[in-house]
Parts: C-alpha cells; sequence; structure tokens
C-alpha cells in the first residue's frame, strides 16, 4: 500500500465503531428524546450514558468467559429491562412495553457518524481494505453501515468471532479472515484498552481521538514517536486517510 512511516505495508484497517466511527451518545440521546416526545421529560443523556456503561460491563464480563448473549441485541435489550427496574428508572417501565422496549434496542441500528467519518471511509476504502471490529452485531453493524453511509469491505463482530473484545479470539480471528499478518493489519479505535490489546498480538494501532471517549486520558496517548504506546494519533478519519 502506498502509507509510509509507521502504517507502511498495512493492508487491512479494522475499526472500532461506537464512538470511534459514530457518536453513540449524540444520536442514541436525540432518538430517545424523540421517542419519549415531549410530554415526558427527564434526563435522557443519563439514561443513554448508563445503558452504554451497561453495555461496557457487559461485553466485559463475556470478554473474560462470563455468562451473557453476544447479541448486541439481546444485551442491549437485557441491560434497558434490568435499568427499567432499578429505582432510577421504574417510573417509566408502565410506559414502554415489549413492543416500545425493542423500538427502543433498534436506536443504536440509526447512529450518526462523526462529520469526516463517510468522507475518511471512502478515501481509504480506495486504498485499503476497511473493516468493522465491533462488538455490535452483524445485522446492528449493517443497518448502521447503511443509514450512516459507512462503506466497509467486511463486517466483523463480536457475535461472528465468538465473544467480545478484548477477548483474544476476536483480534486473532479477524486476522486470520484477513488471511494478513498482524502486522499487515491495523486497529483503529477511540478506547487505549481495545489498542493496548490488539498491540499484544502484533497489530499495528491508530488512536482517534474523539469527544465522547477516553475522558480524561485523550491527551496522555502518544504516537511511539514521541514516547508513546500507539502507532499513529489522529483527531479524524479524514486525517489518518491522508497518510495512506
Amino acid at each position: 500500500m502506498a502509507a509510509s512511516g509507521p502504517l507502511r505495508g498495512v493492508e487491512a484497517y479494522v475499526f472500532d465503531v461506537f464512538g470511534t466511527v459514530v457518536d453513540w451518545y449524540g444520536s442514541a440521546s436525540e432518538a430517545l428524546a424523540d421517542f419519549a416526545g415531549p410530554g415526558l421529560k427527564d434526563d435522557w443523556g443519563s439514561f443513554v450514558k448508563e445503558w452504554r456503561d451497561g453495555y461496557k460491563e457487559y461485553t466485559a464480563r463475556v470478554a473474560k468467559g462470563g455468562q451473557g448473549s453476544t447479541n448486541a441485541d439481546t444485551m442491549h435489550r437485557e441491560i434497558l429491562d434490568s435499568m427499567l427496574q432499578s429505582s432510577r428508572w421504574k417510573h417509566l417501565a408502565p410506559l414502554w412495553d415489549d413492543i416500545k422496549r425493542e423500538e427502543m434496542v433498534s436506536f443504536w441500528h440509526k447512529l450518526h457518524g462523526w462529520p469526516d467519518s463517510s468522507r475518511g471511509l471512502h478515501r481509504m476504502k480506495e486504498k485499503a481494505i476497511i473493516g468493522t471490529l465491533s462488538n455490535g452485531n452483524v445485522r446492528l453493524l449493517v443497518d448502521m453501515a447503511k443509514f450512516a453511509d459507512l462503506p466497509w469491505d467486511v463486517v466483523f463482530s463480536g457475535e461472528l468471532l465468538g465473544s467480545y473484545k478484548p477477548n483474544p479470539q476476536v483480534y486473532l480471528r479477524a486476522i486470520q479472515h484477513l488471511s494478513v499478518s498482524p502486522d499487515r493489519c491495523a486497529m483503529v479505535a477511540a478506547h487505549i484498552y481495545d489498542l493496548r490489546a490488539a498491540a499484544s498480538h502484533g497489530m499495528k494501532t491508530v488512536y482517534v481521538r474523539r469527544p465522547t471517549e477516553d475522558l480524561g486520558l485523550q491527551e496522555e496517548v502518544k504516537c511511539k514517536e514521541e514516547g508513546g504506546e500507539v502507532d499513529v494519533v489522529v483527531n479524524s478519519l479524514e486525517e489518518l486517510a491522508a497518510l495512506l
């Protein structure tokens, strides 16, 4: 490939999606507020953050071999049901029956990309293989790709690969399916834990700074040339595309 510097020789780029490519917080908060309607006021931003925190806890548990589904839709529904039994949100439970809760789960299929995401990915696709390496399930990722114009060549998901990141098999099986050596595959993410796991298997690493992710950690992440631990740090996917 045409990339130079730390990315020289990389043939495939696999992406974390939630937070790295799409704005989960803004998109889901807006969808929930519209769903609730003007007559129902609450702190929808806090609701979405708690739902997302539940996602992080759930995927981490399964990645370590614990109980749980590898289908993100099932996971999101389980977390939602649990939240609506809590003292903080139980007042909403009678308002949202099974049909409405399933509609809420579908919010996660329609998340808007960051302003640079679609353009950056289209440019990268001209020069390399691009795909997801996400804890989302296949249908969710496909729906999101169509909604946000994300032109993936391949969709790898926790559901397909048998666990969630940072379980080693997620990274190793993706590399295997791409028929590349680890150093010719780059993990792109806005989460340092994800990149540390990828690097432990020999993958190249690209850190993307995003306003909703790794709060309190972003400024500490540096590229190896500056004494840090990742290969490249960028502020957008268009900046990354320009390096290829």
